[in-house]
């Protein structure tokens, strides 16, 4: 075994040992060592770097969404760090988890690949190599991304040492690439069952490529890759699945998903509180108290969809309906469950822009008599005054088969973190940078051609329009601090569209530096021994 430099996430997964993601039944009283040289017991250790997912994007996502352009607070309070920036600092508590969470995930990867040079030999052993590539190199990405240069841990440990460097962005960038080239040659090229396939690492290169074209150590040749990438990706595929249907609960292993964490009520039966998802928990208001007998789900009343947001749908756009909850019939869960809606009392109706007039409210009125309607111009969240069920909600992940506990929504849908119209709006962006906006603005149109909205030209195309089609195209999904940041925008467009942050002073921190990049969690900087140089910002 190998001796590394190790900490945090990596040095609570040597003390837990695989025990949270391994569900392994050792009757022959083999020890670890040779379990996990048979392929039964390499299997356990593939399964548990795909269960290192669920720890990744399973918990609160503010990481991925919070002090954005998108959402706002409600009545509820965010991590006012991650929210405002101007209070951001190495101790915000939700900076550590995907810190902590990445590098187990990497070290659950080390782990198996260690053991893949001594496991017998069998028909998947490749293949399963490059699956554990490919989470590795996703977590590499999510890191770099969001801390900058970070250090890079690629054998397994055996006892912890706490000293270690940080590798600059730039090799941490060709480490990924390397190890997703790696893979895509490993990996089946069957369709997505779950596992890692070529498709997937295909993906998420094209997004690599296309992230480092941005950095000061990027070419063109980037945009160029992630261009041919995407497009390989894309493969011809037209979006015909409905956007109502595309989110529809029990559809997540549809033709469109490229990779999705993977969930199901028997999976979190043990620890629904610990194992199962948040995702469905955020995005809207709180909808009252009855969760516990299934009439309502559970809302954290925070990042609440903005009025930008809500701005940019046209009354032909079909993802407006496919991605709010408009009308909340007595029992919310009802919308799904219930075929023939037609004699079912509506609680509340959130009306479209278009709707939001005294005589549409009197005739819906008139045919609802019980129910409340709420103006378009009130639908976005106060901090101080925002009721129950007052604003609108994004409904894309609701999980009607979802409990209740004391840390939200436990929710058992699959996690789509890849699929095909997000991957149109890659190669658009690629193809942007590349100077070409006709085909920019193909990528676009297949799109929005979808959700039912017309065309665009190739004069249309730039920045903010690419990054308003991904708003109306991805609203909720785990992207949208990624676009801003990768793209520079991330300053300008939360102080222009976010009524929470009120100045781009907001974003200056020490010695005059912005607070672009997260800050190393305080944890991994006190744990440390060596030299681990903190992000300026933060200084």
């Amino acid at each position: 075994m190998k001796k590394i430099f190790i900490f945090l996430g990596l040095l609570g997964f040597l003390s837990t040992g695989c025990s949270d993601y391994l569900e392994e039944e050792n009757l022959s009283n083999v020890n670890a060592e040779e379990y996990y040289q048979t392929s039964e017991g390499f299997e356990t250790l593939v399964n548990a770097a795909y269960g290192s997912l669920r720890d990744i994007y399973g918990p609160a996502p503010w990481m991925f969404c919070a002090g954005t352009d998108m959402y706002v607070e409600g009545r509820q309070s965010q991590p006012v760090g991650l929210s405002e920036y101007r209070f951001l600092t190495p101790s915000e508590d939700e900076v550590l988890p995907l810190y902590e969470n990445c590098y187990s995930s990497i070290q659950a990867c080390n782990i198996g690949l260690e053991y893949s040079a001594s496991t017998e030999s069998f028909d998947a052993l490749n293949q399963r190599i490059g699956e554990m590539k490919f989470i590795r190199a996703n977590a590499y990405f999510l890191l770099v991304q969001s801390y900058g240069g970070i250090a890079l841990v690629t054998e397994m440990i055996d006892e912890p040492v706490t000293e270690l460097d940080r590798e600059s962005a730039e090799n941490i960038f060709t480490f990924i690439i390397s190890e997703l080239e790696d893979a895509r040659g490993m990996v089946s090229t069957d369709a997505f069952n779950g596992r890692v396939n070529r498709r997937a690492v295909t993906n998420l290169l094209a997004k690599v490529y296309l992230t480092r074209g941005y950095e000061p150590f990027g070419s063109e040749n980037d945009f160029t890759e992630a261009a041919a990438l995407a497009d390989e990706v894309i493969n011809g595929q037209t979006l015909t699945i409905p956007f109502h249907d595309l989110w529809w609960p029990g559809n997540e292993m549809n033709e469109e998903v490229i990779f999705s964490v993977q969930y199901s009520e028997n999976s979190i039966s043990s620890a629904p509180d610990e194992l199962g998802h948040s995702q469905s928990s955020y995005f809207g208001p709180y909808m009252g108290g009855n969760e516990v007998a299934g009439d309502a789900p559970w809302r954290s009343y925070n990042l609440c969809p903005n009025m930008y947001l809500l701005d940019l749908y046209n009354e032909n756009d079909a993802r407006w309906d496919g991605t709010f909850m408009t009308t909340i019939y007595e029992n919310y869960y009802d919308f799904y469950r219930v075929e023939d809606l037609s004699s079912v009392e509506v609680s509340h109706y959130y009306a479209r822009p278009w709707e939001s007039n005294e005589t549409f409210e009197q005739a819906y009125l008139a045919e609802h008599p019980g129910a409340t309607f709420h103006y378009y111009e009130t639908l976005e969240a106060s901090k101080s005054s925002a009721l129950d069920y007052q604003t609108i909600a994004i409904r894309k992940f609701d999980d009607p088969n979802s409990v209740f506990s004391n840390n939200g929504t436990v929710s058992t849908r699959d996690l789509i973190i890849a699929r095909v119209a997000e991957t149109y709006l890659t190669a658009a962006e690629a193809y942007f940078q590349l100077g070409n906006t006709q085909t920019a603005a193909d990528r676009i149109n297949e799109v929005r051609q979808r959700a039912g909205v017309s065309d665009i030209t190739s004069g249309d195309v730039d920045i903010d329009f690419i990054l308003d089609e991904r708003a109306r195209e991805l609203a909720g999904e785990y992207y949208r601090w990624f676009d801003l940041k990768r793209t520079g925008t991330l300053i300008d467009r939360t102080v222009q569209y976010n009524k929470d942050i009120e100045s781009a002073d907001w974003f200056v921190g020490n010695g005059g530096e912005l607070k672009i990049l997260r800050p190393i969690p305080q944890d991994a900087i006190d744990l440390n021994r060596g030299n681990y140089p903190q992000n300026p910002a933060y200084n």
